[in-house]
């Protein structure tokens, strides 16, 4: 709901402010029934999938797991939009939703931080970014989240003016309006409260590295130190080993991918640095309290839900 409000909201606020009517909008379901939000706030649609030479943007908005989203109609009215030259943009989980129907190859994009690890193994192939919003020819992708109103901003300048943009940035009270490539996640000084640059500099390179993770010597030369040293460093800021910590990320990162995609166990055993299934589910079992493919259960039952 959040992506959905700050991708329309500002048209609303440009009409206000302008005094015109500068942007009109409809909504359209695969089915043409209203899609519930998981907030529990429903979506009354103007249409199901009509013909989409009306629209000069589409906007794809997609919440939840959108790793569970499979519909061929929806595709072929995505391609038949690209085909009429019509831009298209995805905000949140949309972008994956695009990259489905062949819509981002050969073109920058990016997604919502929680999605891209799903993403990237889907589509190892396409220019994925990890900024907060992307705008390459006639495709806008956005992480979703406040980002969209970001990117609005962007496309309002572009329509009508930046002096318009920035009151519609104002109207909403943003004191500063991001550009497309500041980062998606508080940086590792803020998100772990550590401070010691080369501890810092270590752990990005874990978390840049968990499908190949580099030994605790290679890890330890990056920063210039000793692995004695980096290990101290590791105890004192984090309480936990070198091992310790970059095991931890790599299970969270399983854990977003079998929950945000379809991967089977294998292939997120390979796709997290785990020689094989067995290490992984024995290893996942004992920091999640329950098999790999459990969770991979609960995510189909959460997916029917939604």
């Amino acid at each position: 709901m959040m992506a959905y409000a700050a991708a329309i909201e500002p048209f609303r606020a440009a009409n206000k402010l302008s005094g015109s009517t500068l942007y009109a909008w409809s909504h359209v379901t695969p089915d043409g029934q209203p899609v519930r939000a998981s907030n529990g706030v429903h979506i009354v649609p103007d249409a199901g999938l009509i013909d989409p030479m009306p629209f000069d943007l589409l906007i794809v908005c997609a919440g939840g797991n959108p790793a569970g989203f499979q519909h061929a109609p929806t595709f072929s009215f995505l391609r038949r939009a690209a085909r009429r030259r019509i831009p298209i943009a995805g905000v949140s989980g949309g972008p994956l939703v695009m990259a489905r129907a062949g819509l981002l190859d050969g073109y920058r994009c990016t997604i919502h931080w929680e999605h891209a690890p799903a993403f990237a193994e889907e589509f190892p192939d396409h220019d994925l970014t990890r900024s907060i919003f992307e705008v390459d020819r006639d495709r806008l992708t956005c992480a979703g989240g406040t980002a969209a109103l970001d990117m609005m901003h962007s496309v309002i300048a572009a329509d009508h003016g930046i002096e318009l943009a920035n009151a519609v940035a104002e109207w909403f009270l943003l004191t500063h309006v991001r550009p497309g490539d500041e980062p998606q996640r508080l940086s590792v000084r803020e998100r772990m409260q550590v401070r010691h640059p080369k501890l810092v500099k270590v752990i990005e390179l874990m978390e840049r590295s968990l499908e190949q993770p580099k030994d605790r010597k290679g890890l330890a030369a990056a920063a210039g130190l000793s692995v004695r040293q980096l290990e101290r460093l590791f105890r004192f800021h984090l309480g936990c080993s070198m091992s310790d910590h970059l095991s931890e990320q790599r299970l969270l990162r399983a854990r977003q991918l079998l929950m945000q995609s379809t991967l089977s166990v294998m292939e997120i055993a390979i796709a997290t640095g785990f020689s094989t299934a067995s290490h992984f589910s024995r290893a996942y079992r004992r920091r999640f309290g329950h098999p790999p493919s459990k969770e991979q259960r609960g995510g189909a039952a959460r997916l029917r839900r939604a």
